[in-house]
């Protein structure tokens, strides 16, 4: 049975303050039967998020990394330097990463493959815009995406996370119904299934607009084993509930 994953994505948000009071609450009231959870962090907080998490319970995620091992990429964060900081997953492919910085998948599925060699867990962001989904191509859209990094990272394809993000509920305050959200998680556990024998084992979050209120409904669904959570990750409680209900 897939352990259900519940990770935080601050974004752009954080200060050194406002961090220990946040990982301080959060770390404090976490239920004694917690799924796994996960904050990822802005990289300048790397070395202050890996000392508050100590002996927490909860895992250190980074928001992004380099597609490059190494060299002249100034601003670039390479899989071996977040390795140094113990982060354990960091997202890939998030929507705002394809759209504002046009990220091609792939460069998405390179990314996941040094993430893989640095041991660290890829979040493999993949999901359609409004108008993709209107005009009926949301199975074509996540689907080529998904093959993307099926195709670069072959057998290992099993060690990822993945996590639907319909682009139209991030961020927006719409969400996905969880009939919707379950279609489509049905849909990448077929083609994963297709790929790897290990597919079981392979955790689909869902990510877009998931609060405390939603996510109960969100986690029943049978193919959704967990959520990758923006705003409400931002907030103790909200969190907080989010990982109760997934527990």
């Amino acid at each position: 049975m897939r352990r259900k994953l519940i990770a935080g994505n601050w974004k752009m948000n954080g200060s050194l303050v406002a961090n220990q009071e946040l990982i301080g609450a959060v770390a404090a009231g976490l239920p004694v039967a917690h799924c796994a959870v996960a904050l990822c962090v802005p990289s300048p907080y790397l070395a202050q998020a890996q000392a508050l998490l100590a002996g927490s319970g909860i895992d250190l995620g980074a928001q992004d990394l380099s597609c490059h091992e190494s060299g002249a990429f100034t601003g670039e964060i390479s899989a071996a330097m977040l390795r140094e900081f113990g982060v354990r997953y960091a997202i890939v492919g998030h929507s705002e990463r394809r759209q504002f910085h046009r990220e091609s998948d792939a460069e998405v599925a390179q990314k996941a493959q040094r993430a893989l060699a640095a041991g660290i867990t890829p979040i493999v962001c993949i999901g359609e815009t409004l108008a993709e989904r209107e005009a009926g191509q949301t199975e074509a859209v996540v689907k080529r995406q998904l093959a993307a990094v099926i195709h670069t990272n072959g057998h290992c394809i099993s060690e990822i996370v993945l996590a639907y993000e319909p682009v139209w509920a991030i961020g927006t305050g719409k969400t996905a119904s969880p009939q919707q959200a379950q279609q489509v998680h049905a849909v990448l556990r077929s083609q994963l299934a297709a790929a790897s024998e290990h597919a079981d084992r392979i955790g689909i979050l869902y990510g877009g607009s998931m609060n405390a209120v939603n996510a109960a409904n969100l986690l029943g669904q049978p193919d959704i084993d967990g959520g990758l959570i923006g705003g409400a990750s931002l907030k103790a409680a909200d969190f907080l509930a989010i990982i109760s209900a997934a527990a």
